[in-house]
Parts: structure tokens; C-alpha cells; sequence
């Protein structure tokens, strides 16, 4: 494999580059753009301020898009040399379709947009990616095998699923530490100290996630486990799946995300 060059290296970019490493790709083979010191820094791999001391010697079969979507339209453009080259592009950036980054790079660029999430961080991420046309199978392969780096991975053909997917998992975090502290703070109604409520709700949440993970049966099994008819867990759910509960606040909330992310794309 040729090289990879990370353009941007905050908390998105210093994950997957661990994750990369961890996975055997050699530190001299990435190339990170970033115009301030990154800490921590891997031994190994190469830092420069910016696009024009890259070496030239350097030819990246990939460069990694993680930047702010709000500098993409001021960065992006000055990598549209690889592009020519032949090289994959592959975008982080929430909110910039492929035919943007397709404008700003030259107009025939290979481009895989994807959304991962914030769990990422831990290597527990999901990222949904969209390739376009010119992505040859070999680089679509190579950009599952980097996204796998930080969780699961997974292929949409029509980019207007992304913005579902935004709302569902690249937000998803959000909702998930919020009703966190919606049960931390109902466990602190009921009469639990402020910090034993609060670790309470997060054991349960991240405990319950991992369950739910490397459980085979299905969220709605999981769930009718712990439910004995009748009891304590019963009389919750009957709230909280009232008609009026939490299914349809969380569809709206949904609609409401998408619906947003199709605003700052278009």
C-alpha cells in the first residue's frame, strides 16, 4: 500500500490514526496535516504545517478528510493534485455531499463520504460510508479496512441515506448520554444520592450496550428478559411505551435530525 495522508488530526483523526497503527500500518507510511503540534504523536509519523510541505516524494493511495466541515471549501482544494493522481479521498466531514467535495477537488475525484460516531474514540464507533462511481473496488476495500480500525463499518448506495444515518448513529451518542442523565436525575428524585444515582445510570447504560452487543438475541429479546410480568420493570415500560412515550418523541427527534443535516448539506 502506498501511503495514507491524514489531512487534520483532532480527536476523529487521532483516533482512527491509532486505530491504523494498532492494525499494523507502518507510522512512516502516514503523513498528518495539521498546522499546530499534536500531542502525543505516534514515533514515526511525519507532521507538516500544511498541503504545500507535503514531501513530494510522497504519494498517498488515500487522504483522509477530517477536517471541520466548515474549512472543508478552504482546505480541500489544495489536495486536488491526488486526486489527479489517482488517489481516494475519503471525507469525515458531516454535511458535505460527494458533490461537493467532487467540485472543490477538480471534479473527477474518488470519493467515499462517511459518518462515523463518537465512540470511535474507544474503537467502538459504527461509520456508514457512500462511495461514488470512481471509487475502484480495491479503494473502497482499503477505506473498510481503515473505518474498521474504529468499530464496525457499513455501505450505503444512496448518499440521501446518509442523512438518516447522521440522525440515527452520528448524533445517536447524544441521545444515548442524555437519557443517561435523565436517569441519573430520576434516581436522584426518587430519593438516591446525587453521585451514587449518577453511577448508577451510567453502569447501566454502558454495562447494558455491551450486552447488547455481543448478545445474538435482539434489543426487543433483551428487553422482554429483564421484564417479568407485572413487576417493577413492567410498570416503567408501561410509561415509557405509552403512546404518547418515547417512540414517538424519538421519530420526531429523528425526522428533526435529518431534516437538519439535508439543510447544511444542501
Amino acid at each position: 500500500m502506498k501511503g495514507i495522508l491524514l489531512v487534520g488530526c483532532g480527536k476523529m483523526g487521532s483516533a482512527m490514526l491509532t486505530g491504523w497503527l494498532q492494525r499494523g500500518v507502518a507510522a512512516a507510511d502516514v503523513v498528518v496535516v495539521e498546522p499546530h503540534p499534536v500531542p502525543g504523536l505516534p514515533v514515526g509519523v511525519r507532521q507538516v504545517n500544511d498541503a504545500a510541505a507535503i514531501p513530494a516524494d510522497f504519494a498517498p493511495a488515500l487522504v483522509l478528510l477530517a477536517v471541520k466541515p466548515q474549512v472543508m471549501d478552504t482546505v480541500a482544494p489544495a489536495y486536488a493534485r491526488y486526486a489527479a493522481s489517482g488517489a481516494c479521498f475519503l471525507s469525515v466531514a458531516a454535511g458535505k455531499t460527494i458533490a461537493t467535495l467532487n467540485r472543490l477537488l477538480g471534479g473527477s475525484a474518488a470519493i467515499v463520504r462517511s459518518i462515523p460516531n463518537t465512540p470511535a474514540a474507544v474503537g467502538e464507533g459504527i461509520t456508514i460510508a457512500c462511495a461514488n462511481p470512481s471509487v475502484r473496488a480495491e479503494q473502497r476495500a482499503l477505506c473498510e479496512t481503515l473505518l474498521s480500525a474504529i468499530g464496525e463499518v457499513g455501505w450505503v448506495e444512496e448518499e440521501g441515506l446518509i442523512d438518516a444515518v447522521t440522525a440515527v448513529s452520528g448524533s445517536g451518542p447524544a441521545y444515548v448520554f442524555w437519557l443517561t442523565e435523565c436517569m441519573a436525575a430520576a434516581g436522584e428524585a426518587a430519593g438516591l444520592p446525587a453521585d451514587l444515582a449518577a453511577r448508577l445510570a451510567r453502569a447501566t447504560v454502558s454495562g447494558s450496550g455491551i450486552l447488547m452487543k455481543h448478545s445474538p438475541e435482539s434489543p426487543t429479546q433483551l428487553r422482554k428478559n429483564v421484564t417479568s410480568p407485572n413487576g417493577t420493570t413492567q410498570a416503567a415500560l408501561d410509561v415509557l411505551m405509552a403512546p404518547d412515550g418515547v417512540e414517538p418523541l424519538m421519530k420526531k427527534a429523528i425526522a428533526a435530525a435529518a431534516r437538519r443535516s439535508r439543510e447544511l448539506a444542501g
